[in-house]
């Protein structure tokens, strides 16, 4: 049995205006699992995104945790979501305000600079993103 979507929730294709925080070309973040609030694999956002899932994050148990004890198992299928359930290494759009939750809480997973888009600075500072970025020790 296939999925349906619906064509309010489909985006228009990737174009230059989707800048990542650093400013460039926004990368896509995964596509196993697909993530993004329009499950095409970039971290995108519009209207219909009250969550603003844009921020590229590689989880960890630690997250996982975190965020399942905040009330949103992120380790769980659930299919009529389009949504797999994580593991610790998978990659996936992350609402910004959950992510300053987990940073606050001192849980925040690693960030993919290259594939958050820009509007994540509306909610976290750049400085925070970049401290926890693929590579980066956090302070």
């Amino acid at each position: 049995m296939g999925r349906s979507r619906t064509s309010s929730r489909k985006p228009d294709p990737v174009s230059d205006k989707d800048r990542n925080v650093l400013g460039g070309p926004l990368a896509d973040c995964s596509h196993s699992p697909r993530t993004g609030f329009f499950r095409d694999g970039c971290c995108r956002t519009g209207p219909q995104d009250h969550g603003l899932h844009v921020v590229c994050v590689e989880v960890t148990a630690e997250f996982l945790e975190f965020s399942r004890n905040a009330g949103n198992d992120l380790s769980t299928p659930r299919p009529e979501f389009e949504f797999p359930g994580l593991a610790p290494g998978d990659r996936w759009c992350l609402c910004a305000e959950r992510w300053r939750e987990a940073y606050r809480a001192g849980a925040a997973p690693h960030v993919v600079l290259a594939a958050t888009e820009e509007s994540a600075l509306s909610v976290v500072p750049v400085e925070q993103l970049k401290a926890f970025a693929l590579g980066a020790k956090p302070n």
